[in-house]
């Protein structure tokens, strides 16, 4: 597993798509944040990263699947996952080095946000006027939210050898789970089950996290999410090496 790992962390490192992401993600944000005046904070008023919380799930939605898409698309493209998976390491180590690669690539790249935090406690007034409870839980809600994308992208890049396709499908799952549910609860059919659906999506309990309050159920919910998505791979993974 820690050789997967390690070889994903390297691949990410000595290719242009980690620092892509990267400066995709730390660029856009920071114009969110503090530039674009429909968005900024200093417009805002309040000592607030609630426009933070509020995009990043919908920037990580296309930059996680940009990561996640090669993770077992260009090993299946190139025949190296049979190799792989006949050498003395199971189909649980090869997926769950590729989910920590993905993984903390995000969590490094979410590391330099937290200077956003100390920004604005530093500006507000009187210094130190934020809710640091809230913006934790947040951060919090943005790393489960960023595992479930990968165990998905990966997921996505385990039923096609094509990494294009591998990504649109890793998008348009991330969307349904994060937007979809919210949304069907919002039509007027749905108003008997509004409340159930809404807590089937993402979104609820990402807001949930974002208040502060860690509740272990919307914890539990991202766990049980990451771990549905990791173990439908593994059993694809058991498929291709059974059909090899």
């Amino acid at each position: 597993m820690w050789s997967i790992f390690k070889k994903e962390i390297n691949t990410f490192l000595n290719s242009l798509i980690a620092y892509m992401v990267m400066a995709v993600f730390l660029i856009s944000m920071g114009l969110l944040v503090w530039v674009f005046p429909d968005t900024s904070i200093f417009e805002y008023g309040y000592a607030d990263l609630g426009i933070f919380f509020n995009l990043a799930p919908y920037v990580f939605m296309f930059l996680i699947p940009a990561i996640t898409m090669r993770a077992l698309a260009e090993e299946s493209k190139t025949g190296t996952l049979e190799l792989l998976l006949t050498k003395p390491i199971n189909e649980s180590g090869l997926l769950i080095g590729k989910y920590l690669a993905g993984v903390a690539l995000v969590v490094v790249t979410l590391i330099p946000t937290l200077v956003y935090y100390f920004s604005l406690s530093y500006i507000s007034n009187p210094a130190g006027n934020v809710d640091t409870a809230g913006i934790m839980g947040a951060y919090l809600g943005l790393i489960l939210l960023a595992s479930a994308y990968t165990s998905i992208g990966i997921f996505a890049s385990a039923l096609s050898d094509n990494q294009i396709v591998a990504f649109i499908i890793a998008v348009f799952i991330s969307f349904i789970f994060f937007m979809g549910f919210s949304s069907l609860s919002d039509l007027e059919a749905m108003s008997g089950l509004d409340i159930q659906l809404e807590k089937l999506g993402m979104l609820a309990h990402y807001d949930a996290l974002g208040k502060g309050v860690i509740d272990l159920r919307d914890v539990i919910y991202f766990v049980s999410m990451t771990i549905a998505f990791l173990g439908a791979t593994f059993w694809i993974l058991k498929m291709k090496k059974w059909n090899s």
